[in-house]
């Protein structure tokens, strides 16, 4: 599976990056280790996941997929073969929280032993934190590259002004600068990415690793009344792109994907591959097919006219 570079300065990673976040949540822990074998296997090694996975879930606190991950890293002894990619920041619960030096500190060391290793790959900032001045975020997270901990950082739901004044600060200080950008950006999802951090992508060389990629599983077809989400895991999160706009699109994936003798997931997945400064898409899987589209997708090229088809019938709508 060919690679690419994640940004201008960080590692060599496969063109889909997989989803920790079903880890213990809708994939159980057998399963889990499961699919990490196949899709380690297969070459696709790059894996995020994030302190806070899964939190949401009823009896959960957090912490449930890096722990999962760990117990895999330990049993397998693939710690090596694996692009290891974790987040900081999101609310945990009594206080833990934020983008602080202090919890910073505490939080990759809680993360770390989750995952039973020493060194974290992508470490990434969740979301911003604006009750922290940016120099003390990177500040910290400069002196866990410095300690070993960490190899390279990244940055999640950021706007473009602060990732700007973020990079900024990194070259005015001296200090470790995020590679990559984590945002929500996928064929019914186009704005703010294109319009507010695509500029600030280019213009910093920063590496893109969208999560959402198919929008909670809306782009693979399999939501096409309201009925289909009613019982899903991620239902809710899909209600939003039941109307004509959402309909088209996943109507013309199917044209598209039967053109290329493939699947609506992994077409939606090419045309992000096919963005300007996307790098790997984040796409979770729960079964042997879903994995077997992800490492399809790693290698499916759209012709120039499925792109333009795709990029008109899913252009965002003027507010």
């Amino acid at each position: 599976m060919q690679k690419r570079k994640l940004g201008n300065n960080g590692p060599e990673v496969p063109p889909i990056t997989l989803g920790g976040n079903v880890f213990g949540w809708t994939l159980s822990e057998a399963d889990t280790f499961h699919q990490l074998d196949r899709a380690v296997d297969a070459g696709l090694n790059f894996v995020d996941t994030a302190d806070v996975y899964s939190r949401w879930a009823p009896g959960h606190t957090g912490g449930e997929s890096e722990t999962i991950l760990g117990k895999w890293f330990a049993k397998s002894g693939r710690r090596k073969d694996v692009i290891l990619a974790t987040k900081v920041g999101m609310d945990l619960g009594d206080d833990k929280k934020g983008l602080s030096p202090a919890y910073i500190a505490q939080a990759v060391d809680a993360s770390l032993k989750r995952l039973q290793t020493d060194t974290i790959d992508l470490y990434q900032a969740h979301k911003d934190d604006e009750a922290t001045p940016l120099e003390e975020t990177l500040r910290a997270f400069d002196k866990l590259i410095e300690a070993g901990k960490v190899r390279y950082i990244g940055a999640s739901n950021y706007t473009g002004e602060r990732l700007t004044k973020a990079l900024e600060t990194s070259q005015k200080n001296d200090l470790a600068a995020y590679v990559s950008l984590q945002p929500h950006y996928n064929l019914v999802e186009r704005l703010p990415f294109e319009s507010d951090l695509l500029p600030v992508v280019e213009k910093y060389q920063l590496g893109v690793i969208p999560y959402f990629s198919l929008a909670a599983g809306f782009l693979t077809g399999k939501y096409r009344k309201p009925e289909d989400a009613a019982n899903a895991a991620r239902g809710g999160m899909v209600k939003k792109y039941l109307n004509d706009r959402g309909f088209a699109v996943v109507n013309l994936l199917a044209e598209v994907a039967d053109r290329h003798k493939s699947t609506p997931s992994q077409v939606a997945l090419a045309w992000l591959l096919a963005q300007p400064g996307v790098t790997a898409p984040i796409a979770s899987a729960t079964n042997d097919k879903h994995l077997d589209d992800l490492i399809a997708a790693a290698n499916l090229k759209l012709d120039q006219a499925s792109i333009r088809e795709l990029d008109e019938v899913s252009a965002p709508v003027a507010a």
